[in-house]
């Protein structure tokens, strides 16, 4: 076993062990514990050290030999979660959350007594946000905090189900609501949620109808929930209970939280939905309300920082691929045919690049975070002219955010503030057909746009189970006191992170990655700048 987590004798160390990436370093395990009668000074801090260089908030002197305590201690407040109890006087009571009723009074097949079997998070529990140890600045991907690239651990709290919880199951009012554009796993995670609500026994259930419209809207009531109505929502894709952009302002929608007796609000968005989320959390502290604000982060662009991926994202890719292979078939089968794929990614290639990675049958992948040009030498189009020369037919994908600054800004905004973007995918199909016809060289352009498609599908299998992870950690989360988080994965492991974290700026594809690399290998596109 790579990292060694004993107990026995209160003794407990995480070993670090590392597998060789080139020059660089990879972490062959990444979370550590704090069994019951570990003593280790590491796990007995508040909030173990969390690190993402890209948002130090301290201004750090290097040459002082201090540093690295200056920066643990600024990562120590910022990720250490809030919870109802920084305001609400409160004492724990032991959960109502067990799966030993489901097991033998004589033990489990290995023997294990039942009294002593414990199927509980620690909440001392955390999880390495990173594990590569970059040997340089200059390494593919490298994210360094100081100029030498030197190892920080970066820990953050670990998900799951505590021994104990700030709530009485039989007096919750627990509320969901689903928020911004259509995804897939929005049932699965709403199914979940009010199959683990029902496990701790809190017999309230209620979704808000049409995102945070049904807070404020009038002839929108709230949808009594239980586990017989959701068991099969998941078999279809959308939302059971509706989804909707804006909404009123923070005060009347906790004012209708504090009128509905809401105990708990899970909220299930991207970015602005989180920064709402967040909103509503901060209000409720200010009034001294015992409300836990728990968010999932659902998003198929995939771009929600620190996280290792949001669900509905693989989906998403699959259904893309899809559509590629649709492009593909249509422009090999034509004289000079060049398939045209726009796929969904506000401020991130992260769908067209793996939908691309994924087919294999992508010549050329746009992103919003590698600046290209159309016209040129160097351009785009001359590339397609090699293409057809060479090939006889092309593929070409680009993400909807790409190419924005070729394009004349429309000005305009949607109903939760997000920029309308001018539509890369006709301007492209456009411009390839007149540049074709300029030079007079036929070429038939099949444009595809499967975006609403794409969103409305339900969830694939690898997706269902991140939603249903998801899903019942923010239970757990809630139940046991924090408020203002989100539930995600982390380097694998399902870990909970501060909303006002992950909402600073959305994630983008880093044109020095590895993965755009090898993105860049698959199609063989060249620099068009």
């Amino acid at each position: 076993m790579a990292a060694a987590l004993k107990s026995s004798g209160g003794f407990c160390s995480t070993q670090h062990q590392w597998l060789h990436s080139a020059g660089d370093r990879i972490l062959s395990s990444s979370s550590h514990s704090n069994p019951k009668g570990c003593s280790c000074k590491k796990t007995k801090r508040p909030a173990p050290l969390c690190v993402k260089a890209t948002s130090t908030k301290v201004e750090l002197d290097f040459n002082d030999p201090s540093w690295k305590q200056k920066f643990q201690e600024d990562w120590d407040k910022r990720f250490n979660l809030p919870r109802i109890t920084d305001v609400y006087d409160l004492k724990p009571r032991p959960t109502t959350f067990s799966l030993k009723k489901n097991r033998s009074p004589a033990g489990d097949e290995n023997g294990t007594p039942m009294d002593k079997w414990n199927g509980y998070v620690n909440n001392d529990d955390r999880a390495l946000l990173k594990v590569i140890k970059y040997s340089s600045p200059n390494s593919a991907g490298a994210e360094c905090i100081d100029p030498d690239c030197s190892w920080v651990e970066q820990w953050v709290h670990r998900a799951g189900p505590r021994k104990e919880i700030y709530y009485e199951p039989d007096e919750v009012k627990a509320a969901i609501v689903t928020c911004g554009g259509l995804c897939p796993g929005l049932n699965d995670v709403i199914r979940q949620i009010v199959f683990t609500l029902e496990t701790y026994g809190v017999k309230n259930i209620v979704g808000i109808p049409f995102g945070y419209r049904g807070f404020f809207e009038k002839g929108l009531k709230e949808m009594p929930l239980s586990r017989h109505l959701v068991e099969n929502i998941n078999l279809a894709g959308g939302s059971f209970l509706g989804v909707s952009r804006g909404g009123a302002k923070t005060s009347e929608i906790v004012d209708s939280i504090q009128a509905r007796r809401i105990d708990m609000l899970f909220v299930l968005g991207g970015n602005g939905t989180h920064a709402g989320a967040n909103a509503i959390h901060d209000e409720c502290r200010k009034r001294m309300l015992k409300v836990s604000v728990v968010a999932v982060p659902k998003t198929i662009d995939n771009d929600i920082l620190l996280m290792d991926k949001t669900f509905g994202f693989d989906t998403a890719v699959e259904e893309a691929q899809r559509a590629i292979n649709s492009a593909y078939i249509e422009a090999r089968s034509a004289y000079h045919g060049i398939g045209l794929v726009k796929l969904m990614g506000r401020s991130s290639g992260f769908i067209a690049m793996h939908a691309s990675l994924s087919s294999g049958q992508v010549d050329v992948c746009l992103i919003p975070e590698v600046p290209f040009t159309l016209d040129g030498e160097y351009g785009v189009l001359r590339h397609l002219e090699h293409l057809l020369k060479t090939k006889g037919f092309c593929v070409v994908c680009v993400a909807e955010a790409a190419g924005q600054d070729l394009l004349q800004k429309s000005g305009a905004t949607d109903a939760s503030g997000n920029v309308i973007f001018s539509d890369i995918g006709v301007h492209m199909q456009q411009k390839i057909k007149m540049h074709f016809k300029d030079i007079g060289v036929p070429a038939d352009v099949k444009y595809i746009d499967p975006t609403y498609m794409v969103r409305a599908c339900r969830a694939n299998a690898s997706d269902a189970i991140l939603c249903t992870v998801l899903g019942q950690n923010a239970v757990h989360g809630a139940f046991a006191g924090f408020s203002g988080i989100t539930s995600c994965i982390c380097n694998t492991h399902y870990v909970y992170l501060p909303i006002t974290e992950v909402i600073t700026a959305p994630k983008r594809v880093n044109p020095n990655s590895r993965m755009w690399h090898r993105c860049l290998t698959s199609t063989g596109q060249p620099d068009f700048h």
